[in-house]
């Protein structure tokens, strides 16, 4: 069943009050959070985030690879495949590796400042150089603290001697600038740099030399690198505690990048330049052997001077001579290339291109052969053979190089024929100059074999000049768009989230632990507890006192005073209808230490203060507490005249101190059988005589929830007040009081909350205490 609007409404105020009640736990976990983040900002290392941009640059042969891989792929693709192995390259541990290296990344100096330690790369107070190998140093894992005694000398010690928390012995020596010192890892030297930070006398300085295998790994996860869709643009971010060094990391990542590529571009480039310079040395004896050939028919035939032929033979001659040497030229240039291919077993695999075959498909064959040897062996930097791209890579290769393979073969059997063909018709035209001496034919033959020989030899020359002139001009790969810059402001810590993290934490933790320990919390606390559970009437709530066996006075303005008095006219305005002249109040409870014997003694003074004539009843026989609040220290009292019935009702009532209008009755001697003894009808004849003589009787009895001896003599009570304390009674247990108030076994019940606290803004205020000074704070109270 739903809630109605108003008890949401009340429900969200009690809880709106119930957290402002306890400001002070949340203001002081406030603090608290907000000092921890203080602190932590305070104390933690500062990172800056360098930036830098570059793209990659494609040639023709790429960008036509690239454009074939988008139309397999259905025209999609994000980035392009080229850049996602550029950006691999990038990160890979190669070039990572040679940018510590450089960057002397790996020696790291730290100087102690009042707070913290400070990185410092740029200009150390000290440096310090090894005469050991670089692949030693590089495995050094190790930290020297030196500690700066004076511009000549320093203490160097393996522990931090300036943190007090370190207890492990050490030894420390001191040295002199510039001594060689051995320890276990190497000899080394420490020089001072005068006038930096740190290089004072009493400077703390910490040397971290760590291996650069594990400072690369540190950097291949924090080097972040991206990319757009459909882009070839690369962004590159670092996070340092020092600017000038991510500055100095991300531009020396670019440059170790743009070497490699270089490199590997002039691998192909100084392949074909030496199968130039092959192919040219074996022309050059083929071309002087045909001279010298030459040289001895002229000699030994004395040819000085050949007579002319028929113009039309010469001039057909001279034209199918040189188509003849134009086909051999290339008939060669392919044998050259096939047998290169066959022949090849260097572990780059590369091809000459452009070596002077005139088929285009050839050349394009070439280049995109060599583009796909040298992606593959890009990506071999960094990975292994049986890497699926590297697979995918090598099926390619294979195939590219079967299909040049077959067209150099194709192109060696076309030039074949053609050359037949060429042959055929010179002999024939041979034929026709039937008037030509022998010698004269065998010269020719010689003289074409030397013309085709040097046309080789000299295109040969040519293409050794051009791949020279491009062994040097090789361009880098990346552009640079931006070089690494550093924002000023700090990305970690960030404050703005770390305070709002702060104030978040400092209130949820003490709003929940307020908000679960509410909800787990049995207890009755207000009134509005102890009517939800008990539909008896309320009369009033007793505020928490200062002390124990507390008693209101006559002249008492105090909270407690003023709520016994509302407690006195509220039971005087109930029983307005009751015309017996003498009241008679049951106080009682459901289990003992809520309050009965307190609210007794205090509502029975109240009423002897108004000049009523009261008697107070101490029917508790079993822990009675009414002597100790009134402090009397009576011989006799209801039991002694229970059992013994030579005594009188007199016998066993004494006057209240300093109260005229108040007499007591009090428990007398603890008996061994209480219930049957409040059963005799000496109790009927004492409530029938006292009643004659009394305004009100108020009768502390026993907890209804314990005993039953309350209910034993409930039939002589006008009213029964039940009370009920806060904070120390669950509140399951009040199901008792409800029982007893709808069967009515109690008469005229009503209810009393005892020990209640009042919420600021409420409560007793009326006149002043006298004497009274008030507190400049409001004590805590839970």
């Amino acid at each position: 069943m739903s809630q109605s609007p108003l008890k949401n409404k009340d429900t969200i105020i009690n809880l709106v009050e119930l957290y402002l009640s306890k400001w002070k736990i949340i203001l002081v976990c406030l603090f608290i959070a907000m000092a921890i983040a203080f602190v932590k900002i305070r104390y933690s290392t500062f990172l800056y985030q360098a930036n830098a941009t570059i793209k990659l640059k494609e040639d023709e042969n790429s960008r036509s690879l690239s454009e074939i891989s988008s139309l397999q792929n259905g025209g999609f693709g994000s980035p392009l495949p080229n850049v996602i192995d550029e950006i691999e390259i990038i990160k890979s541990r190669s070039i990572i590796t040679e940018v510590v290296k450089d960057l002397k990344l790996n020696t790291r100096c730290y100087v102690t400042g009042m707070v913290k330690k400070a990185e410092i790369y740029s200009n150390p107070p000290v440096n310090i150089n090894f005469f050991m190998n670089d692949s030693i140093i590089e495995n050094i894992n190790k930290s020297l603290f030196i500690q700066i005694v004076s511009a000549q000398k320093y203490e160097l010690s393996n522990i931090d001697t300036h943190n007090f928390l370190e207890f492990d012995e050490g030894e420390t020596t001191t040295h002199s600038f510039g001594d060689k010192v051995s320890s276990s890892f190497g000899e080394f030297v420490i020089t001072p740099n005068i006038g930096t930070y740190g290089s004072s006398p009493g400077s703390f300085i910490e040397l971290n030399m760590s291996p650069v295998h594990s400072v690369v790994e540190s950097y291949l996860s924090s080097i972040k690198i991206s990319t757009t869709e459909k882009s070839n643009v690369i962004k590159l971010s670092l996070n340092e505690s020092i600017k000038e060094k991510a500055r100095l990391i991300l531009n020396k990542v670019i440059e170790k990048y743009n070497e490699d590529v270089i490199k590997d571009k002039e691998k192909i480039v100084q392949i074909t330049s030496d199968f130039i310079t092959n192919r040219l040395n074996v022309v050059s004896n083929e071309l002087e052997q045909v001279d010298f050939t030459a040289e001895n028919l002229q000699k030994n035939n004395r040819l000085t001077a050949l007579g002319s032929q028929s113009n039309i033979f010469l001039e057909s001659e001279r034209e199918t001579g040189s188509k003849i040497s134009q086909t051999s030229n290339q008939l060669q240039l392919a044998q050259y290339m096939s047998d290169h291919i066959k022949n090849n077993e260097s572990d780059t695999d590369y091809l000459p291109a452009d070596v002077g075959i005139t088929d285009s498909n050839v050349s394009q064959i070439t280049k995109s052969y060599n583009e796909l040897v040298l992606r593959r062996d890009q990506i071999l930097k960094n990975s292994s053979k049986k890497n699926p791209t590297v697979i995918n890579l090598n099926n390619q290769i294979d195939a590219l190089k079967v299909n040049l393979n077959q067209s150099i073969e194709n192109i060696i059997s076309t030039n074949q024929i053609t050359l037949d063909n060429l042959n055929r018709e010179n002999s024939r035209i041979r034929g026709q100059i039937y008037s030509a001496p022998t010698k004269e034919r065998q010269f020719r033959d010689i003289k074409r074999q030397q013309d085709i020989k040097e046309s080789l030899y000299l295109y040969l020359l040519e293409k050794r000049e051009e791949t020279a002139i491009t062994l040097g001009m090789s361009s880098a790969n990346a552009k640079v768009i931006d070089l690494a810059y550093t924002n000023d402001n700090p990305v970690a810590p960030n404050k703005q989230i770390i305070y709002l993290a702060a104030l978040l934490i400092g209130l949820f933790i003490p709003v929940s632990l307020i908000y679960v320990r509410d909800l787990i919390d049995n207890k009755i606390h207000t009134k509005e507890d102890v009517q939800r559970l008990i539909k008896a009437p309320f009369i009033g709530d007793i505020p928490k006192g200062e002390g124990k066996l507390q008693v209101v006075k006559k002249v008492d303005y105090s909270p407690k005073a003023e709520a016994f008095r509302i407690i006195r006219s509220n039971i005087n305005f109930m029983l307005q209808k009751n015309d017996s002249p003498c009241k008679t109040i049951f106080v009682t409870s459901t289990v003992a230490q809520e309050g009965k014997s307190h609210t007794s003694t205090n509502l029975a003074s109240s009423f002897s203060f108004s000049g009523k004539k009261v008697l107070l009843i101490e029917t508790d026989i079993r822990v009675p507490k009414v002597n100790d609040y009134l402090k009397i220290s009576p011989k006799k009292g209801l039991t002694d005249f229970i059992s013994d019935k030579s005594l009188s009702i007199k016998d066993v009532t004494i006057k209240a101190p300093d109260n005229e209008f108040l007499d007591v009755i009090p428990s007398g001697t603890i008996p061994p059988n209480p219930a049957e003894l409040l059963m005799s009808d000496r109790i009927n004849y004492l409530f029938e005589n006292v009643k004659k003589n009394y305004d009100y009787i108020i009768v502390d009895t026993a907890a209804v929830g314990l005993v039953t001896d309350t209910l034993i003599i409930s039939d002589h009570a006008d009213m029964f007040v039940y009370v009920v304390s806060a904070n120390n009674i669950d509140k399951r247990q009040l199901h008792l009081a409800q029982t007893m108030y709808e069967e009515k076994r109690l008469p005229n019940m009503v209810t009393l909350l005892n020990s209640s606290v009042k919420k600021k803004g409420y409560g007793y205020g009326y006149g002043n205490n006298p004497g009274h000074k008030k507190k400049w704070y409001k004590p805590f109270k839970n």
